[in-house]
């Protein structure tokens, strides 16, 4: 199927910014890419099609609905919690050379991780299977003997895409 690679770091340390410039240079290589977003607030995602006939049908007790047109394919579900194991399971038939997923901090695939400051370093020890570290400020020693470091986000993103980055699933 590809591979998954994983992009964590605290709020607004520039995961967003990171994935979509990773998708660009990626399909620059012709890269097929599909992600997969950690929505981790407290409010809920809101859907924008609650006056549509897939909004109607989630309302009449529809655990779950997809609306297809011209390509395009929106799939939405309420009160249904699936684990990342299963999301990736529904992008195996879209054929992906690279899942990207921004958040799920604990999830055990390669991360890239994005750090602000100082006060992002406890992060690492929470976290496992660390593929490179991003920073915009000067780590210590012990960090850079031990892992893989950017200063910038462009060079990191050439380098995950050399090294053909992740963890190849079926």
């Amino acid at each position: 199927m590809g591979r998954v690679l994983q992009v964590v770091g605290y709020q607004n340390s520039g995961k967003t910014t990171f994935v979509v410039d990773y998708i660009e240079e990626s399909v620059k290589f012709n890269l097929k890419v599909g992600t997969i977003k950690h929505h981790g607030h407290k409010t809920p995602l809101l859907n924008y099609d609650e006056q549509k006939d897939t909004g109607k049908h989630r309302r009449a007790g529809a655990s779950v609905s997809l609306v297809e047109g011209n390509g395009t394919i929106m799939l939405t579900s309420n009160n249904l919690h699936l684990s990342l194991s299963q999301l990736i399971a529904i992008y195996k038939s879209f054929e992906l050379d690279v899942i990207v997923i921004e958040g799920y901090k604990l999830e055990s695939f390669p991360k890239v991780v994005l750090l602000r400051s100082e006060d992002d370093l406890p992060m690492l020890q929470k976290i496992d299977n660390i593929y490179c570290l991003v920073a915009s400020f000067t780590l210590p020693k012990s960090l850079t003997n031990h892992y893989k470091v950017f200063t910038n986000q462009k060079d990191c993103i050439t380098w995950l895409l050399t090294k053909k980055a992740g963890e190849t699933i079926e």
